[in-house]
């Protein structure tokens, strides 16, 4: 007979035993990583690898606000996303069990892959031991993997005094990394071999219990070692990582969040590219005055079936396309995600600055603008 955990019992048993068939568990994957890290274009790579071997996917997208890119984005894409807005993973397991309920109703899916908060911890011990103690006939984890942003990993494995954050905005780094059965240095298509070494060497000698890989989500480079480990049993006698909540809630603290939708319309269609990447660089060029650190900055413009996806993954960089969109449009909703190092008011400020400078420049107009602004509450334990 299986121990179900109390904890978890009451919150999920009932839903899960109405939908979850014993005769062919669910593969659980979760991929984590800090904000910007490149998580959503990595499992829209590992969701078209399973797909390929002709399973059923269904992703699940979390935010502590509605609006997001990323959901936005994958559906896009033509992905099955649910999405979990307002509430965090972590301590919401049952929450999350009923999503995979919500995007079974077409469909069992095989494999379900989940995308935390990128400021999250806690993660074995909220989602993946549960789901191991309670129920690990129905569900396969897969062991958990975390993706490792290079621009801001690299100051933070150096110990540099200007690593872009605080030490307590790096302390949910670097818990990240210890929660980790494997991570993945990502983006590797913006490094030179010698910078690729220098982090996965940092990353063996602070983390000798980590698998290192490094892959670029963008271009598929090294991408057949994250997907094989992916396919592996998890480590499901890894303990949790202890935690001090204080320290981790007032790293999150610091950051302000955004998360606005903006109609913008033209006289005439203008690119949709160009609008993009100027409205990132308009925003950039504020928040540089500001000398606040950008953890990332995400815009997606959407008509239709057309869109296009542009970001930004620091202060010091320059915007990329991460979906071109290579159309014009006359009419699109703008939808922004913004996690930056300094006061929602002050956010809220360069954003609507540098959006009115991008709009005037292509001629456009902002209607229905809609902001969610504001700090994310205190952390607690699960």
């Amino acid at each position: 007979m299986s121990v179900v955990a109390p904890a978890v019992e009451p919150a999920i048993k009932s839903v899960v035993e109405r939908v979850i068939e014993p005769r062919r568990p669910i593969r659980f994957l979760m991929l984590g990583g800090f904000l910007g890290a490149g998580k959503t274009t990595a499992i829209a790579r590992l969701a078209r690898h399973f797909q390929t071997q002709g399973k059923s996917v269904a992703l699940i997208t979390n935010d502590k606000a509605s609006d997001l890119v990323d959901t936005l984005n994958l559906r896009a894409q033509g992905f099955h996303v649910g999405e979990l807005p307002g509430i965090c993973f972590c301590g919401n397991v049952g929450e999350l069990i009923e999503m995979i309920r919500v995007l079974g109703v077409a469909g069992r899916p095989d494999v379900v892959i989940a995308e935390p908060v990128g400021s999250c911890l806690d993660m074995v011990a909220t989602v993946l031991q549960p789901l191991r103690a309670a129920y690990g006939r129905e569900f396969e984890v897969a062991p958990f993997g975390v993706l490792v942003k290079p621009t801001h990993a690299v100051k933070i494995l150096r110990n540099e005094d200007n690593a872009g954050f605080s030490p307590k905005a790096a302390y949910i780094f670097r818990k990240q990394l210890e929660e980790a059965d494997f991570v993945v240095v990502n983006r590797i298509d913006q490094l030179t071999p010698l910078q690729v070494a220098e982090i996965t060497s940092l990353l063996h000698e602070q983390y000798p219990q980590l698998a290192v890989l490094a892959m670029s989500a963008t271009t598929g480079a090294g991408f057949e070692h994250v997907a094989t480990m992916f396919e592996q049993s998890d480590r499901n006698d890894k303990p949790a990582v202890p935690l001090d909540y204080t320290v981790y809630g007032a790293g999150e603290a610091e950051l302000g969040w955004l998360n606005g939708s903006i109609l913008v319309t033209a006289e005439r269609a203008v690119p949709i590219d160009d609008l993009l990447l100027d409205v990132v660089r308009a925003i950039r060029e504020r928040l540089r005055q500001l000398q606040a650190e950008v953890s990332h900055l995400k815009v997606i413009g959407i008509q239709g079936g057309k869109f296009a996806v542009a970001n930004l993954i620091s202060t010091a960089a320059e915007p990329e396309l991460s979906q071109p969109g290579a159309c014009e449009l006359a009419a699109l909703q703008l939808i922004i995600n913004a996690r930056v190092g300094c006061a929602p008011e002050e956010l809220r400020q360069a954003v609507e600055l540098g959006l009115r400078a991008a709009a005037d420049a292509h001629r456009c107009s902002l209607e229905e603008i809609e902001m969610q602004c504001f700090r994310p509450g205190v952390a607690t334990p699960g």
